[in-house]
């Protein structure tokens, strides 16, 4: 098995669980409790429940891998070391288009409503249209400049991200209407699939802050403490959020699809707690963009460097010594979508594109339990029941999936089918045809 050498362990349960919270709590939930009240009203704490549930199921699986596989590169090096190449580059092209592009395009999205809701004069499709455009231009020019730079950007924005969603959870429950959460009725099974789907965006996460995994101290015990630790942490947070919202709204939360929780804000605590959630709004997902655009155009680029996509993409600029194509590349990627999509619509796309990831690496787990694959001799954290709750967990997923429409199956069919093409296409051109004499 490959080996990470010359990484030193330094990261530990804390240090992990601090990196799963940041990656997982993002842009998402400052939108999201007002699509899942459209879904399902006051019924809203079911779908959280379904989804802590299958999110748990899914990272009890991580948590398997993660024990076994200390390979840095995350859900890829799980999916590399059970299935071989071809399921480890499927899953590194999906991951990047999926959780990478598409949810940065989603969050983007996001990112221009809350900055028009502080200038009206964003709300003009064209002038939004640029600011997009703009915001990932500037983003990649300072990236291309250097990652020193880039890192600063992104840790100035992290603490801004927690703050508001803190304030409003504590300050908002003294201000819920309780008849604004009578039980209105159990979804059907279909409405709580399609729901889940849309709210696993905001639970998205794990698969990026497992990356190092290479520098993870006693991986068999602190990959499965802190992702679960994380977990719980999370579920808690973001359904107090959900009951403050629905408790202050009511009706209206379903409605209020741009800034929900800045409104719940404004009655709870008044003009200065809207202000607050917007400008922590507008920070927190233009910080979110920021940090994708740092991070993921290094994973196209390792594919570039080892001839896994087009070579070109692995080029690093002479003078700043920073992976510049992938930048760019990742960059207008995640524009195009931006300008094009809705946030409802991309991050469907995003989170169908994480579940096939996820799907890979619960199968891994069977998998790597089978070859009884450890790291350094270390016994491994194995999930209770055998292959059981893996079973469950991809059983979980398939439904889930199979809540999408005939354009999403297509959508995500074409995707996967295109870096199927593209990989074959890439293994024919590194190995030479003999020639016959």
């Amino acid at each position: 098995m490959k080996t990470d050498e010359g990484l030193i362990r330094a990261v530990g349960v804390r240090g992990l669980t601090a990196a799963i919270i940041n990656y997982t709590i993002g842009a998402g939930i400052f939108v999201l409790p007002a699509v899942v009240a459209g879904k399902v009203g006051a019924a809203a704490p079911v779908i959280y429940i379904v989804c802590a549930i299958a999110m748990g199921l899914v990272v009890l699986c991580f948590a398997d891998a993660g024990s076994r596989v200390s390979l840095s590169g995350g859900t890829y090096a799980y999916a590399e070391t059970a299935f071989g190449p071809f399921a480890g580059f499927i899953v590194a092209i999906t991951l990047w288009l999926g959780s990478a592009v598409l949810a940065c395009a989603a969050v983007a999205n996001v990112s221009a409503d809350a900055f028009a809701t502080l200038f009206p004069v964003l709300a003009t499709p064209w002038v939004r249209g640029t600011f997009i455009a703009l915001m990932f231009a500037g983003l990649a020019a300072i990236n291309i400049r250097g990652v020193r730079i880039g890192s600063g950007v992104v840790q100035t924005f992290t603490v801004a991200k927690l703050t508001p969603l803190l304030i409003l959870a504590i300050a908002g429950m003294f201000a819920i209407n309780w008849n604004n959460l009578a039980w209105p009725g159990m979804p059907t099974g279909s409405e709580i699939a399609r729901t889940t789907v849309l709210l696993i965006f905001a639970f998205t996460g794990v698969e990026s802050a497992l990356t190092p995994s290479g520098e993870v101290k006693n991986p068999a015990r602190t990959v499965p403490r802190s992702i679960l630790i994380a977990l719980v942490s999370v579920t808690i947070l973001y359904m107090i959020l959900q009951v403050v919202a629905q408790g202050i709204l009511g009706a209206e939360l379903a409605t209020n699809t741009k800034a929900p929780l800045a409104e719940a804000a404004r009655r709870s605590i008044g003009d200065i707690g809207q202000k607050l959630v917007l400008i922590g709004m507008a920070i927190s997902t233009f910080g979110y963009v920021a940090g994708d655009m740092l991070a993921s155009p290094r994973s196209i680029y390792a594919l570039g460097r080892d001839n896994l996509i087009p070579s070109v993409v692995g080029s690093v600029h002479e003078k700043y010594r920073t992976p510049h194509v992938a930048i760019v590349v990742h960059a207008i990627a995640c524009a195009g979508f931006a300008i094009s999509g809705s946030f409802a619509s991309l991050a469907v796309l995003a989170v169908l594109s994480v579940l096939i990831v996820y799907l890979v690496c619960c199968l891994a787990t069977i998998q790597l339990r089978r070859k009884n694959v450890r790291t350094e001799g270390a016994l491994p954290f194995s999930v209770p029941g055998g292959p059981i709750i893996p079973l469950l967990a991809v059983a979980m997923l398939i439904w889930l999936m199979s809540s999408s429409t005939k354009q999403e199956f297509i959508a995500i069919g074409a995707m996967l089918a295109a870096e199927v093409v593209l990989y074959f296409i890439m293994r024919l051109r590194r190995v030479p045809v003999p020639v016959v004499s």
